[in-house]
C-alpha cells in the first residue's frame, strides 16, 4: 500500500508562527515529505522556505541568524522605513507608518525562498485576502515573493500588495488556519494553530494602541478558527504552548522556538498513530 499523503497547514500569528519550526523538524525526523502545504501569513513564509527545499533545522538556523542581533535587525528596519514624509502617513492622514512587505521579505528572507511557485519541491498554497473583494485568495502559481508578501501584509504594519490588479492584505484576516486549502487527496491533515490571544503588559492592564490593534486581530482570527472547527477538523490539530509571546516578538525568536520544542515529539507521535490507523484499515482511506 502506498504511504499516506499528509497535508500540512501552517497558520498565521506573527512571531508566534516561529513555533512552526519544531513541527517541520518532526516531519524531518520521521523522513516524511508533506504531500502539500498551505500557509497563511508567517505560515506562508515558513512554508515557502520548507517547500523550497530547506529542512526544519536549516530554517531554525536561518531564523536565528537573521534575528539574533537586535541592533542589526533594527538597523535593517530603519533602512526600510518610508523615505518620503508623504509615505510615512499613508492613507490620507491615518497617522500610521507602514512598511513595504515585499522589501522586508527581500531583505530578511529573499535568498531563502525560490522566486516562483514552479521552483518549489512541494506544492504550496499561499493564502491572502482580496481587500476590496472581501474574500480569500489562494495563490498557487507565478511569482512567489509577491504572494508571500501579500500573505504577511498585516494591516497597519505593512502596505497592501497588488497582485493581478487586486489589492491584497494578510491572509490571516479571512483564513488564519488554512487546512481547508489543502488538496482533498490528503489522507492525513496536520494543522498548526499559532493565533493565540492578547498578552497583558506587566506595568499596566490597559493595552497600548498597537496592542489593541493586534489583540483585536487575534480575537477576530480566533473566532474564524473556532467557527471553522465546528464544521470540519483536521486529523491532527497542533497548538504549541506559546501564549506568553506577542505578535511582534520576533526578537525572541529562539525563545519562541524553544518553548514550542515539545511539539516536535507530540507531532511525531500523532502522525505515527494516524499512519498506523490508516494501515490497519487496509484500504488507504482516511479514517472517519
Amino acid at each position: 500500500m502506498a504511504s499516506p499523503r499528509i497535508g500540512l497547514a501552517l497558520g498565521g500569528g506573527g512571531a508566534r508562527g516561529l513555533a512552526h519550526v519544531p513541527v517541520l523538524e518532526a516531519f524531518d525526523d520521521l523522513g516524511i515529505t508533506p504531500h502539500a502545504i498551505a500557509g497563511t501569513s508567517i505560515g506562508a513564509l515558513i512554508g515557502a522556505g520548507y517547500a523550497g527545499g530547506m529542512s526544519g533545522d536549516q530554517i531554525r538556523a536561518y531564523i536565528e541568524m537573521a534575528l539574533s542581533d537586535r541592533n542589526a535587525v533594527l538597523a535593517r528596519l530603519w533602512q526600510l522605513r518610508p523615505k518620503r514624509f508623504a509615505d510615512i502617513f499613508s492613507g490620507g492622514g491615518g497617522g500610521v507608518m507602514q512598511f513595504d512587505p515585499l522589501r522586508v521579505l527581500e531583505v530578511f528572507a529573499g535568498d531563502a525562498i525560490p522566486k516562483t511557485f514552479e521552483e518549489l519541491k512541494i506544492p504550496l498554497t499561499v493564502l491572502a485576502t482580496d481587500f476590496y473583494g472581501c474574500r480569500e485568495v489562494d495563490l498557487r502559481s507565478g511569482p512567489l515573493h509577491s504572494a508571500v508578501a501579500a500573505s504577511i501584509a498585516i494591516p497597519a504594519l505593512f502596505k497592501p500588495v497588488t497582485i493581478q490588479d487586486r489589492i491584497m492584505i494578510d491572509g490571516g484576516v479571512v483564513n488564519p488556519l488554512p487546512f481547508d486549502a489543502l488538496p482533498q487527496a490528503c489522507d492525513i491533515v496536520v494543522a498548526v494553530d499559532v493565533v493565540g490571544s492578547p498578552v497583558p503588559r506587566r506595568k499596566t492592564p490597559h493595552p497600548s494602541a498597537s496592542d489593541s490593534l493586534f489583540g483585536a486581530t487575534q480575537i477576530l482570527m480566533q473566532s474564524v478558527v473556532s467557527e471553522k472547527l465546528k464544521s470540519r477538523r483536521p486529523d491532527i490539530l497542533v497548538r504549541p504552548d506559546i501564549e506568553a509571546f506577542r505578535v511582534l516578538d520576533f526578537l525572541k525568536a529562539r525563545k519562541i522556538m524553544d518553548a514550542a520544542q515539545p511539539t516536535r515529539e507530540t507531532v511525531k507521535r500523532e502522525i505515527e498513530k494516524s499512519i498506523r490507523a490508516i494501515e490497519k484499515s487496509g484500504n488507504g482511506e482516511k479514517i472517519a
